[in-house]
């Protein structure tokens, strides 16, 4: 049974998943190298349960979990010495997972699980960086996670039936709906929102619409409840540009990124979290925090 989670990586993610994990009544660690970041963390999830409570989606119990259940540390090894579940949420580049996942290995009590909520990324390559695969998955959670109400779980070769059916009551638990999958590159939802993305950037640089128009014709056209535009901008340019070269290496031509997402990553145009990205968020603070 899970009762204590670690959750590694401070960023979007990660903190999106210590919440949920917290108001689900799990006790949790959310780790990071850098002591700025877990304080940063600590005020958007503050924000967060604050106006979750105002507006009734998260109850007084679900709030007092949170102040009560989830801490912050900086020492992966403590961290991961005395828990159930440790959920990696650091950047998807195969390196620093490999870092990540060598370090909780050396720690982490025998029953522990492992979870990596990556996008597109190999389980069973990252079940290769510890040495139990049978106890390793993939959880990929969506941006915001306290809001999305998907986990798409996927076993590696060698993840044990017991593994993903824990795995699948833990994310219940959390509130969220699941799918069981196998492995492939770019999962289910990935491999399609890829393709959407990659394609409208393709529609901007050969001049079809304003980025606007663009989105909102994929929203009332094809009832996306956001456009691809905005959506990169909720998750950064610079992780659907690796995305894209990760699926394009793997699945061929099709996912071959368009020149002008490079631009603009090159640029510095990450999106939200940069202040501008397709859109330009510097002179509206309020939108970029709340939305």
């Amino acid at each position: 049974m899970i009762q204590n989670i670690t959750v590694v990586g401070s960023g979007v993610m990660g903190r999106g998943i210590a919440y949920v994990a917290a108001a689900a009544g799990y006790s949790v660690i959310l780790t990071d190298v850098s002591e700025e970041a877990l304080h940063k963390a600590k005020e958007e999830i503050v924000k967060i349960a604050e106006k979750g409570l105002a507006i009734g989606k998260l109850t007084n119990e679900g709030f007092a979990h949170i102040k009560d259940k989830l801490v912050y540390s900086t020492d992966l090894k403590e961290a991961a010495s005395t828990v159930d579940l440790i959920i990696e949420a650091v950047p998807e580049k195969g390196e620093i997972k490999r870092q990540v996942f060598e370090t909780i290995e050396e720690s982490a009590p025998a029953h522990c699980l492992f979870a990596t909520n990556t996008s597109t990324m190999s389980p069973t390559e990252i079940a290769s960086y510890a040495k139990r695969p049978d106890k390793t998955i993939a959880m990929h959670f969506f941006n915001p996670v306290h809001k999305m109400p998907l986990v798409e779980i996927i076993k590696g070769l060698e993840t044990s039936e017991e593994t993903a059916e824990t795995i699948k009551n833990t994310a219940e638990k959390m509130g969220k709906q699941t799918v069981v999958i196998n492995e492939f590159p770019g999962f289910v939802t990935s491999r399609i929102s890829a393709l959407v993305g990659n394609e409208a950037f393709y529609m901007l640089q050969e001049g079809l619409g304003k980025p606007e128009d663009i989105d909102k014709a994929i929203k009332l056209g094809l009832n996306y409840p956001m456009g691809p535009f905005e959506l990169a901008d909720l998750v950064g340019l610079d992780a659907r540009l690796n995305n894209l070269k990760y699926l394009h290496e793997k699945l061929g031509e099709k996912y071959r990124p368009a020149p002008l997402l490079e631009q603009y990553v090159k640029a510095g145009r990450l999106g939200r979290k940069s202040g501008k990205g397709v859109y330009d968020y510097t002179n509206n603070e309020k939108e970029l925090i709340e939305k």
